[in-house]
């Protein structure tokens, strides 16, 4: 037992490590994005597969924009005019995403990102997952 206790208690501290985003990595936010999934509070998911619209991000030295963007069968891409811009703050050696428009303001924990997949958690606990967008190629 006593060999027992010290062995868990380091899977206990390997498994609650923090693997967080490094500051080198935020490049990678950068380029089109779909929504994969959303994880809700109660442990709910919803799974997307076809999304007709996707989020184009752009981030530069600390700021940025996403813009809602849809996809076109020729290759090109649809759009509004609204951007929702962006700051990326460490917080606590966290990266937070925060967003501020006339109408309110409101942040995104930066929980996972490499070159393909990012997630994101929201105030209310929801967890968004993203996957870089492939478009459609279709055969001319």
């Amino acid at each position: 037992m006593k060999r027992i206790v010290p062995f868990l208690l380091i899977v206990l501290f390997w498994s609650c490590n923090d693997s967080s985003v490094k500051n080198e990595d935020l490049h990678f936010l950068n380029g089109y994005w779909e929504i994969s999934e959303v994880e809700f509070p109660d442990g709910s998911i919803k799974e997307y597969g076809m999304n007709s619209t996707i989020d184009f991000i752009q981030l530069k030295e600390g700021k940025g924009y996403r813009k809602k963007m849809k996809p076109q069968f020729d290759g090109t891409y649809d759009t509004s005019k609204d951007v929702e811009d962006f700051e990326v703050s460490d917080i606590n050696d966290t990266f937070t995403l925060l967003y501020k428009n006339e109408f309110s303001e409101w942040e995104e924990k930066l929980v996972q990102l490499d070159s393909v997949s990012f997630s994101v958690i929201n105030q209310e606990g929801v967890t968004y997952k993203y996957k870089r967008f492939e478009p459609i190629k279709i055969p001319q």
